[in-house]
């Protein structure tokens, strides 16, 4: 299975297989988003496929060819931004009778008219008290968004087999069986999300206004440094650097998600009485020199870098380099090893 996640700074692709209980990395190619413009910054202005899928299309066929990846079977991660999900409760009811009761609840919560976006939704809880509320995880795309996604899969040469909300694949690959509940923040280019993931089943996501780029616009701003500078201090040094400035720039900026995580969790145990146990942090910004020991003292709490290639076999050679190249490509992973269950 080909997993694709077509972000605002760059697109990944994964191929992965499965024999018997095992999985393999076949493949996996990645291209930053300067190489799919003419003009740099039309990618930064444009930040999604709805304006790009000629560019997109093409650049996964190139790829495809380049890294020699012969599977056609795909499937795409659909951006948080792209993206709607809530969770809600219905009453106890038949099987048959669920679909239209999320459906006519699927309407209060969303502001496109139904009939406009495709909705995906699970049953996030199986209560053995037959009286008990049905708790439901619900995902809602533009059927416009839906129809570029098919586009660009067709004129890539891939075989579409589904589209997933990025936040559960991420969810998939980030979180291993046994966790209670974990808060997983996913830091992107364009936007961050909290998610908050119990026993596998994803509970609650948020988006907020948050990306990685900030830091280094404000190291430019702040020290008059050029991108190029600031870009290396922030990937090199983060919130560990020594040079005056620094650290006094960059700790402002990162506390938002501090923030962010704190009260969605509170908010979390107020409605649940259950208490986040870990934080997972993943996304471009997941390897910030200094972030998951800062983030470990204010919240008191184990904080991971999760490894999405942890459980895959692959050339020894390759450990370092998927190491840092993994919390890049969660999403990927995420979405192929979940087409990997349809095949």
């Amino acid at each position: 299975m080909v997993g694709v996640d077509v972000g605002t700074s760059s697109i990944k692709v994964v191929e992965i297989s499965r024999l018997r209980q095992g999985k393999t990395l076949e493949n996996y190619a990645q291209i930053t988003s300067e190489h799919l413009y003419k003009d740099p910054g039309v990618a930064q202005e444009k930040g999604n496929t709805l304006l790009a899928k000629e560019f997109v299309a093409r650049a996964v066929k190139a790829m495809l060819q380049e890294a020699k990846i012969k599977t056609k079977a795909a499937v795409f991660s659909i951006p948080d931004f792209a993206t709607f999900c809530t969770s809600f409760e219905i009453p106890p009811m038949p099987e048959k009778e669920i679909p239209g009761a999320v459906r006519y609840n699927a309407s209060q919560y969303i502001t496109l008219p139904i009939s406009e976006v495709t909705l995906d939704w699970k049953i996030i809880s199986n209560p053995k008290d037959k009286n008990a509320l049905l708790k439901v995880f619900l995902a809602a795309v533009p059927n416009q968004v839906v129809q570029e996604y098919q586009w660009i899969a067709k004129e890539a040469g891939l075989d579409l087999h589904a589209l997933e909300a990025e936040a559960l694949g991420i969810a998939r690959s980030a979180i291993k069986s046994g966790k209670k509940l974990v808060c997983l923040l996913d830091i992107g280019v364009q936007s961050s999300t909290v998610n908050l993931v119990e026993n596998g089943f994803l509970r609650r996501s948020y988006s907020f206004n948050f990306n990685s780029n900030q830091l280094i616009k404000a190291l430019i701003s702040a020290l008059r440094l050029d991108a190029a500078q600031a870009s290396k201090i922030v990937n090199t040094e983060g919130l560990l650097s020594a040079k005056p400035g620094v650290s006094q720039t960059l700790y402002p900026l990162v506390d938002p998600l501090l923030l962010e995580v704190k009260n969605i969790s509170a908010e979390f145990y107020q409605q649940e009485q259950k208490t986040v146990e870990e934080i997972y942090i993943t996304g471009g910004m997941a390897n910030l020199p200094g972030l998951k020991e800062y983030f470990s003292e204010s919240l008191k709490k184990n904080v991971y870098v999760p490894n999405c290639f942890s459980e895959f076999f692959y050339p020894p050679i390759l450990e370092s380099t998927l190491k840092e190249m993994s919390p890049s490509f969660s999403a990927a992973v995420g979405v192929a090893v979940g087409g990997l269950t349809l095949r």
